[in-house]
């Protein structure tokens, strides 16, 4: 028992310790990034401040923090901040920055070279007369002589006055009593993006046709950091959705050269969860990220089965310039809508419902559409981007043009009335299809010439879309076509 006793206090105490120590373990940062570069981020400052002014710096910052957004406060409400003044400096170090502050001063420079097969360097001394800055080469003298080029790769001394290597804010706080708690802080910042891609993949190809077949879907969402600073451990939330933003005042920021470092993060068991936050949507990755600078990272945020989606051909034959609605008095040319095309668009339709094992308002990203072959290889098939589609939502997205569905528009007749303000006009569509299996598809017209139209004849039913849109729905038997006839009647 005596035994037993001490193995349960030991025990006991093991897990105390560990307790506490998780309580004493320095909280991450949070970041909530936007997909239009920009981020809210969200640390702990440990202030200790005695009575009167104290003079803080901090290094948790990024060289695109926009200084006039930063809230310092205590959390608790318990101490309030005062800040007297703020200093923030994002003039990291650089090559460039180096040569300007040591414009007109001398410097060594180290060469290589090779002697006798060997590499060698050697400093040489050079006084540099103009930095490189708004595009202009830097003009360097030698031994007397001045060139448009680096001699050699600048040595400068390690006794630099003003040298900052992180971008660093400085504040005056004011404390009217000796306090220390840990203080929040928050600012915004550019530097930081992500978005949203889904791969959609597909039965076998022989399957391929119009109608509905199940899908399954991967949703991944890729983050970016370019804000000049590292964020280990940080939690990370995404919103969704177009919030207003200004357009930011110039200033002097660091540009970033090099690519960006790529990391594939697989999906935690923890799954991404979202919520409505005002009249947005906010994802949370459930998990702690570390995200280093110029990194881009992707994580998956979704995977279902057994999505059913609508796969149609859509002939919208009409070669309409983009300022038909601007024509003015031009409506009345027999030759406006003539030309034509034969291409036949393959369009991929699903409702993002519970019901169709979806329901999470997707973010607006790139959707890849992929195929498996009859030899179990999955092949790409077409990409289009779709916008923020809530619950309930319908996709509808354009893949590519039909190889072997193919459509042919002519006008049969066209009669205009100038003294009755009428117009009449025929045309006849076929669509042909040259697979195995029938076809559906859309016969989308546009009456396009007034306001007030009316189908006085037609081979079939039609569905109005819009004020000026029209759709046949037929089905093209297998190596046949499809003809769709009508007349409309304009007056104005």
């Amino acid at each position: 028992m005596k035994g037993m006793f001490w193995s349960i206090l030991a025990v006991s105490c093991v897990l105390a310790s560990a307790a506490w120590a998780q309580q004493k373990q320095p909280e991450g940062p949070a970041l909530t990034i936007y997909n239009q570069d920009l981020a809210v981020v969200r640390t702990t400052i440990d202030l200790n401040l005695k009575p009167g002014n104290n003079e803080v710096t901090t290094t948790k910052v990024t060289s695109q923090l926009e200084p006039d957004s930063v809230v310092l406060r205590d959390r608790a409400g318990r101490n309030p901040v005062q800040i007297e003044e703020q200093n923030y400096d994002a003039a990291i170090a650089t090559q460039a920055w180096m040569l300007q502050k040591y414009e007109g001063k001398t410097i060594d420079f180290q060469r290589s070279y090779f002697e006798n097969g060997q590499e060698k360097t050697d400093l040489i001394p050079g006084k540099i007369l103009r930095a490189e800055a708004n595009g202009t080469q830097p003009l360097i003298e030698v031994n007397g002589t001045m060139q448009f080029q680096l001699p050699g790769l600048p040595v400068f001394p390690a006794s630099t006055d003003g040298l900052l290597l992180k971008p660093t804010l400085r504040w005056e706080i004011y404390s009217k009593d000796a306090a220390q708690f840990p203080a929040e802080l928050s600012y915004l910042t550019h530097g930081f993006n992500w978005n949203a891609t889904y791969n959609v993949i597909a039965a076998k190809a022989e399957a391929a046709g119009s109608g509905v077949e199940p899908v399954d879907i991967v949703g991944w969402v890729t983050i970016s950091n370019n804000s000049g600073t590292d964020f280990t451990n940080a939690r990370i939330k995404l919103m969704a959705g177009d919030v207003a933003v200004l357009a930011p005042q110039a200033m002097d920021r660091l540009e970033f050269m090099g690519r960006a470092t790529q990391s594939v993060m697989v999906a935690a068991p923890r799954p991404v969860t979202q919520k409505s936050f005002d009249d947005f949507h906010l994802y949370n990755l459930n998990r702690i990220v570390t995200l280093k600078d110029r990194e881009t990272k992707q994580i998956e945020f979704l995977r279902v089965t057994g999505v059913p989606v609508t796969r149609k051909y859509v002939y919208d034959g009409a070669e309409l310039p983009d300022y038909i609605h601007n024509y003015g008095q031009q409506y009345t040319q027999s030759e406006m809508g003539v030309a034509s095309t034969t291409k036949v668009h393959i369009e991929q339709e699903f409702v993002n419902s519970k019901q169709n094992h979806l329901g999470m308002p997707l973010p607006a990203g790139v959707v890849r559409f992929y195929r498996t072959d009859s030899d179990g290889q999955m092949e790409f098939v077409g990409e289009n981007t779709i916008d923020h589609t809530p619950e309930g939502g319908k996709v509808r997205l354009t893949t590519g043009d039909a190889f072997d569905v193919t459509g042919q528009r002519k006008r049969t007749d066209f009669h205009m009335d100038y003294n009755a303000h009428t117009i009449d006009e025929s045309y006849l569509i076929t669509v042909k299809n040259a697979k195995d299996k029938p076809v559906n598809a859309d016969v989308v017209e546009h009456l396009f010439r007034v306001v007030n139209w009316e189908i006085v004849d037609k081979s079939s039913d039609y569905e109005k879309r819009d004020s000026s849109t029209i759709a046949f729905p037929v089905t093209v038997p297998a190596h046949g076509q499809q003809q769709v006839s009508y007349k409309v009647h304009y007056s104005w």
